[in-house]
């Protein structure tokens, strides 16, 4: 009896996470192979409207798994027409690969919502269900209560050993728009990503007006980080009238001060690697805190920003000794924007439109309180600072 293993997705794009944990789970399951099937949309769920065509996410899957024999690319849902339903697919695997024992792969993430899938007891029919972990925090609390609940379905599970990719599609997507995401890619399919364009790999996005530099950062940010970024923006503009300094360049620092704070820690890492950019130990050890070096290399690298914007990027959250208008203005701003709410917030407002070089001092001083209730420790640029400000 033949073995076949079912492993779908939008695959927007194809990644080194996917194809590893194809691999992993045909050779803990014992399949003769995997069939990868691309989705042409999936129920539920919004593909990016500036997406490749289902065709050329099939086309890249097909790059990614060339290398692996065990591996079968599918055109099954990319070629249907509508909704991609699994129950659709089982149904059509079992009139090609009569008498064939099926397992649907799924990650920890499809395995909670399964059971209201339409027609999931006839998925649990017609397939074992493997579950592939991904390694998030809350796997090991959320897992038995999803096996458990599909068992109950009459459902064959089995969680597999895995070795996840600390990689999303949605963050892969952000390292193609900033040219760093090659070491998740197979060399073809980023040959094939570059050559056509995809990913906003072959977009300009220097010096744009401030209209579109609004709509392309939205689109890389995390929904809820939005609203403060705009607040940022707006707040600095309004300082910028009030200590003389170029609201443009307010406006635009304001603007993509937060560019990469959707990445987390280790992706923060990969993108200095990319940039050929050299860390002191802080920032090896504390990776969280490096947006503002990351957003500061995006904002020259790809948005085209000047040097003053750049700069007032890169010190937006610890600040440094000698810091010019601008540089304080966008500090500031991030801290007291409309959207903050913590004690002291009102009386840092204030500050701002009266006393800039106050307000900045202030916020730098909160902020160390704020670290030594954590028990972590404070940056030494931001000691610098203060100490910069005591003098003056």
């Amino acid at each position: 009896m033949e073995r076949i293993g079912i492993f779908g997705g939008t695959f927007n794009p194809p990644h080194i996470g996917h194809i590893r944990s194809a691999l992993r789970g045909a050779e803990a399951l014992g399949l003769d192979k995997v069939l990868l099937i691309p989705a042409r949309q999936v129920p539920g769920k919004q593909i990016p409207a500036d997406s490749p065509t289902p065709e050329q996410r099939l086309e890249m899957v097909r790059l990614a798994a060339a290398a692996h024999p065990v591996l079968e690319v599918s055109d099954l849902e990319v070629s249907r027409q509508g909704d991609s339903y699994t129950w659709q697919t089982l149904h059509a695997l079992q009139e090609r690969y009569p008498g064939a024992e099926l397992t649907l792969m799924v990650g920890s993430d499809m395995l909670l919502s399964l059971p209201k899938w339409q027609q999931a007891e006839r998925i649990v029919k017609a397939a074992a269900i493997a579950v592939l972990p991904r390694g998030g925090r809350q796997e090991k609390n959320l897992l038995p209560a999803g096996v458990t609940a599909l068992e109950s379905m009459g459902a064959k599970v089995t969680v597999a050993e895995n070795i996840p990719c600390e990689i999303s599609s949605t963050q892969l997507r952000r390292l193609l728009a900033f040219r760093c995401a090659s070491e998740f890619l197979d060399p073809a399919v980023e040959d094939y990503i570059v050559k056509n364009g995809l990913y906003h790999t072959a977009s300009d996005w220097k010096n744009l007006p401030m209209d579109r530099l609004e709509q392309v950062v939205i689109g890389l940010l995390n929904p809820n980080r939005v609203r403060h970024v705009l607040g940022c923006r707006d707040t600095a503009v309004e300082l910028a009238k009030r200590w003389g300094a170029d609201t443009v360049d307010a406006a635009r620092a304001g603007m993509l001060h937060d560019v990469t704070k959707a990445l987390d820690g280790p992706l923060q890492l990969t993108l200095c690697r990319a940039y050929g950019t050299l860390l002191d130990d802080f920032s090896k050890k504390y990776p969280k805190t490096l947006h503002a070096l990351t957003g500061s290399l995006v904002a020259e690298r790809i948005f085209g920003e000047n040097k003053a914007v750049v700069s007032a990027i890169r010190h937006h959250t610890t600040g440094k000794a000698d810091m010019n208008v601008l540089e304080a203005i966008i500090y500031v701003a991030d801290y007291m924007e409309p959207n903050r709410d913590f004690p002291g917030v009102e009386e840092l407002r204030a500050l701002a439109f009266s006393d800039l070089q106050a307000a900045l001092k202030l916020g730098l001083e909160m902020t160390l309180v704020h670290l030594k209730n954590q028990g972590s420790e404070v940056s030494p640029e931001s000691r610098q600072a203060l100490d910069w400000l005591k003098r003056g």
